[in-house]
């Protein structure tokens, strides 16, 4: 199961920084902590101590932490919507990820030329969200145009979704994003294929300058809570040239320097760990003699859906799961001593998965 995150910006924001900086720590792809699969399409494993102490335990032959797709976008100018710069081709590459990590610029370099000549991290948010919503527009009078022919014919699923659409275009006319709609199950089904780009899940990153570390709460505020209510869009603070640093140096220089800089972990593990949780996954685990692996579902997912990413087969023929928690896995030294302490459960069809789930699926 493959999830992305569109790195998106106005040009000269470090938003190519930041994904170099991640492409710097490429390995094999069997193992899938990192691969390049093109030039601005990368995967990168999500940082999970717990694998590393399932693994003491099973002593396997590899461990492996499930990933996420991140993707380079183009840089976006003004009017992208009526096609300006790379704008056509920057909004359909944002079609097709699942979520968007959003930076913004909050440091000065003589060397790096804003596009706007200023430095104004809420005024860039502001640029990059108003077009996504015009971008909306135009799509959504579309589909208005589309519904309000078939409605005609009293398509009862026509009504359904021309009163959404109208919903929808209300909140863009006043440059609210789509996510903002409440819609019932029924309501989301008509409008599906609509493909609205501020209905996707949206992460701010705040891109500071190398002085500015430490003093993350004063950069915080520079950036209007207007911009990023709680509930809409999370915001995370990074250094991308701190990064591209960190990505240079072996493990345990990297970890040194980030111990000098009064760092528990490095701005890239922030922005992986957020982008999982804005898509709201969750982690569940097997481990054994031959691998420790994470593997991701929705949350919500039932267990014969979670079967299923492991192989598709185990989904059809899902008998029953044997699940332990993480937690029961560590504190009984694995599945044996977890049984024999009644520690291990067994779940049908309609268990929804927690995650941290160890588990063990038994399928035809």
């Amino acid at each position: 199961m493959s999830f992305s995150i569109g790195i998106v910006g106005l040009p000269n924001v470090g938003k190519s920084t930041l994904f170099r900086a991640l492409t710097k720590k490429a390995v094999p792809a069997e193992n899938f902590p990192f691969c390049t699969i093109d030039p601005n399409v990368g995967v990168v494993a999500v940082p999970d101590e717990r694998l590393q102490k399932l693994a003491e335990i099973s002593k396997p032959e590899k461990i492996i932490p499930t990933a996420i797709e991140f993707v380079d976008i183009a840089g976006l100018v003004k009017n992208a919507h009526k096609g300006e710069g790379l704008g056509n081709q920057f909004l359909a590459r944002i079609r097709e990820v699942d979520a968007i990590a959003h930076v913004v610029r909050d440091f000065k370099d003589e060397n790096v030329i804003h596009i706007e000549n200023r430095i104004d991290p809420e005024a860039d948010e502001q640029t990059i969200n108003l077009e996504l919503v015009m971008a909306d527009l135009s799509t959504i009078e579309k589909k208005i145009k589309e519904a309000q022919s078939a409605a005609k014919g009293h398509d009862k699923q026509a009504e359904l979704a021309l009163s959404v659409y109208q919903k929808i275009k209300a909140k863009l006319n006043v440059g609210a994003p789509a996510r903002e709609v409440i819609l019932s199950e029924e309501e989301k089904a008509a409008t599906r294929d609509t493909q609205l780009l501020t209905a996707k899940p949206i992460l701010t990153v705040l891109n500071i300058a190398e002085k500015d570390i430490g003093h993350e709460e004063d950069a915080s505020q520079r950036l209007h809570p207007e911009v990023g209510p709680v509930g809409l869009w999370p915001k995370i603070i990074v250094s991308a040239k701190i990064e591209s640093e960190l990505s240079e140096l072996p493990d345990d220089e990297a970890r040194a320097m980030l111990k000098e800089l009064g760092l528990s972990q490095s701005g890239l593990d922030k922005l992986i760990v957020a982008s999982y949780k804005l898509l709201d996954l969750i982690t569940f685990l097997t481990s054994g003699p031959k691998e420790t692996r994470a593997w991701t579902v929705k949350r919500g997912a039932k267990a014969p859906q979670a079967a299923g990413v492991i192989h598709t087969d185990f989904e059809k023929g899902f008998i029953r799961a044997e699940i332990i928690s993480y937690q029961d896995f560590i504190d009984c030294n694995g599945e044996a001593g977890a049984r024999e302490k009644g520690k291990l459960r067994t779940e049908g069809k309609d268990y929804e998965m927690k995650d941290g789930d160890v588990c063990h699926f038994l399928f035809n």
